[in-house]
């Protein structure tokens, strides 16, 4: 933890840092293939909706029950000829049997039977009935509630930050939503209302992750036009890196309860309302964290170099470099203070650009004491040895 905790503070400081804009290409070919595996699962075996969505009938059994998994099945099976799903409820025996499709007097008849085969009383079986046209208003009110939330998002980054960075927000938040949805339909897992109030979840922790990142590179950009030493990238790379603790430390600590949550709602209580929640929360946490750090301020960089602007200012940059002879500054490089001399990139040293030069080729960054030493030390001492 200690080695830990002393790399976060010199990712913090610029004293080492990983080139997230530099090596975007290769993360933009990883994002990209985990898009084709989630959009290839889910056109293969789609998503398994609740009844909540499809219409149906859900039937709960007694703890007193003897009926198994593989019982209910065959019963709904050689009853209305359709296929169940079955779940363990906690550890007690009960059983929660979904069917779509079904009619008020096939879901008496299915009642009837399943009770039957568990050796009951149908009045212990509990069945709800949820019509097919109920099902059809909660598809389309999630479907509205996700596109006006990414519409405010939008509008909210826009004025905010910039359209660009409202842009890259919303490839950030496509990402999250392709994954997840991804995961429930490669693992097979039922689409309730639960999992739509997880990915509304999931979707405003994105947000907030990626507005972090924004704010720090805007902030690291401000005076971009004022120095000569660094390009658009560059400073953008250390908005990630200085960020990229905070992302981490944020990711962790709400992974656990989630963690926790999603045990104790399969483990414990098998399955229900918990574990709709829980998992795509879980998904969406790594999903959201990923695409804050590789996806979205390296958008907003190849937005921002088709601004004439930047990419004068980048050309003017390498030029300034390749006349010192210099290469590109590390990653950790710290940023530029406006107004010092010796801090841009027309008055840095000669000393300086040497050490920059070093810094790039060997990976390794010398970071320069900032704390001027006091006029006043020493005086006043007596000379000789202290007694």
């Amino acid at each position: 933890m200690a080695r830990l905790s002393t790399l976060g503070a010199r990712l913090y400081r610029g004293e080492t840092a990983y080139d997230f804009v530099g090596k975007r290409k290769f993360w933009y070919a990883i994002s990209v293939l985990l898009v084709i595996v989630s959009l290839t699962g889910l056109g293969v075996r789609g998503l398994f909706l609740g009844v909540e969505f499809q219409g149906g009938a859900v039937y709960n059994t007694p703890d007193s029950s003897s009926l198994t998994v593989e019982e209910a099945r065959e019963v709904v099976r050689e009853t209305v000829d359709q296929e169940a799903r079955v779940q363990t409820v906690g550890d007690s025996g009960a059983l929660r049997i979904q069917v779509t499709d079904l009619e008020t007097e096939q879901s008496d008849v299915t009642r009837a039977a399943i009770a039957d085969a568990a050796g009951v009383p149908v009045e212990q079986v509990d069945a709800e009935l949820v019509g097919p046209s109920w099902g059809e208003q909660m598809t389309e009110k999630a479907f509205q509630g996700m596109i006006i939330f990414m519409v405010l998002v939008c509008v909210y980054l826009a004025i905010t930050f910039e359209w660009r960075m409202s842009l890259a927000a919303m490839v950030a938040l496509l990402f999250d939503l392709i994954i997840t949805i991804g995961v429930y339909a490669l693992a097979g897992f039922e689409v309730t209302p639960g999992t739509v109030v997880g990915l509304l979840t999931i979707l405003s922790y994105s947000i907030y992750d990626t507005v972090v990142v924004f704010d720090k590179a805007q902030e690291k950009t401000a005076d971009l036009e004022k120095q000569s030493r660094f390009t658009y990238g560059e400073l953008s790379n250390q908005a990630v890196n200085a960020t990229i603790v905070r992302s981490m430390n944020t990711s962790i600590t709400g992974a656990l309860p989630v963690a926790a949550l999603l045990f104790i709602g399969t483990g414990l209580l098998g399955g229900g309302m918990l574990k709709d929640i829980a998992l795509p929360l879980l998904v969406g946490l790594i999903a959201g964290t990923y695409s804050s750090l590789f996806i979205a301020v390296p958008v907003v960089v190849d937005f921002k170099l088709r601004d004439p602007a930047i990419r004068g200012h980048e050309r003017n940059v390498l030029a300034k470099r390749a006349e010192r002879g210099g290469s590109a500054p590390s990653p950790a490089a710290g940023q530029p203070k406006s107004g010092l001399p010796g801090q841009g990139g027309e008055d840095r040293t000669e000393e300086e650009a040497d050490a920059a030069a070093h810094a790039a080729a060997t990976g390794q960054v010398t970071v320069e004491r900032r704390q001027p030493v006091s006029r006043g030390r020493n005086r006043g001492r007596p000379s000789g040895k202290r007694r």
